[in-house]
């Protein structure tokens, strides 16, 4: 298998800001959000898109997407939460990835052409994690 980006953040070798971290899934704050908190989802296993994902771990992952909404709705006060996934077409890394971005009203998040950010640090970064794992 080709180096697997997410993989290597899944196994500890490629560092990230995880926010959470189970045998089913991994979150972490994406580095280049649409809004300071955009978290991605991945499953452990390597797989590239959702129907690659064996049935059974099917449930069991979107029970953490589910999860994850609600820990940055609440860890953020957010209004609400944009989640999204590409299979295939659009997606930047071959590793089956959901996308759970914090909105507000009036955010100026329109269609899918979306505005990145940076976050000013890394001290940063950790802040909107910690704020995350707070959440849930």
């Amino acid at each position: 298998m080709v180096s697997c980006l997410f993989c290597e953040i899944v196994a500890g070798e490629r560092p990230a800001f995880v926010v959470r971290s189970d045998e089913v899934a991994v979150a972490f704050l994406d580095v280049r959000p649409v809004f300071k908190g955009h978290l991605l989802v991945v499953p452990r296993p390597h797989v590239e898109t959702l129907t690659d994902l064996d049935p059974a771990r099917v449930g069991p992952f979107f029970e953490r997407v589910r999860e994850l909404a609600g820990a940055v709705e609440h860890g953020l006060e957010a209004a609400g939460t944009f989640v999204a996934m590409n299979n295939r077409v659009s997606q930047s890394v071959p590793h089956l990835h959901v996308h759970i971005v914090p909105r507000n009203r009036k955010d100026g998040l329109r269609g899918f052409f979306w505005p990145r950010t940076k976050y000013d640090s890394d001290a940063e970064a950790e802040s909107y994690a910690e704020r995350i794992r707070q959440g849930g």
